[in-house]
């Protein structure tokens, strides 16, 4: 009896745990993926940047950025706070209806592709690829591949600071000094 104690001391303790961070806030468990047009018409009316995560059923690096990078509890609570998360399926077969804009499924070669995330993508249809909006829906970067926790968090804050006219900062004199808030023992 003694022992069931301990156990189920041991699992709220762990329980408890995993959802807070150093500081002890809560962090939220799973990133609020939106359809694309979900964001768009929450835009019109609390405008905030996006990150869109374009990827594909079949990639590999994709499942890993899945698995590492957005099931971290930091990249979650950040996402989450500051941005509008969309996961957009570079092969998706459904039409995509913005405004009056429609963008839809072409076939091409052996999978075809969405005209939205190829546009997004500038026509480099590559997997994954993380594209960060502005409120005004304009592209402020397209950045192709895995990302890590470690360098995606830093991409996140880098994009929260960012502004083209009041704040024009240069990724390189950023990334220079900015300080990760992992522990990585650089």
């Amino acid at each position: 009896m003694k022992y069931l104690g301990l156990i189920v001391t041991f699992f709220i303790a762990i329980g408890s745990a995993v959802g807070q961070n150093e500081t002890g806030a809560e962090l939220a468990h799973e990133i609020e993926w939106l359809s694309f047009e979900e964001a768009y018409e929450l835009n019109k009316t609390e405008p905030k940047r996006w990150v869109i995560d374009i990827s594909t059923s079949w990639c590999g690096w994709c499942k890993k950025m899945d698995t590492d990078t957005f099931s971290d509890s930091l990249i979650v609570s950040v996402v989450n706070e500051n941005y509008y998360a969309v996961a957009l399926d570079g092969e998706y077969k459904k039409d995509i209806v913005l405004g009056e804009q429609k963008f839809s499924f072409v076939e091409s070669g052996r999978r075809g592709y969405h005209e939205l995330p190829a546009q997004l993508m500038g026509g480099k249809m590559s997997y994954p690829t993380i594209i960060f909006l502005e409120t005004d829906l304009s592209i402020l970067s397209p950045i192709p591949g895995y990302k890590g926790p470690e360098d995606f968090i830093a991409l996140l804050d880098y994009f929260k600071l960012y502004n083209a006219v009041d704040n024009p900062i240069k990724w390189e004199e950023f990334n220079a000094s900015y300080e990760s808030p992992y522990d990585s023992g650089k």
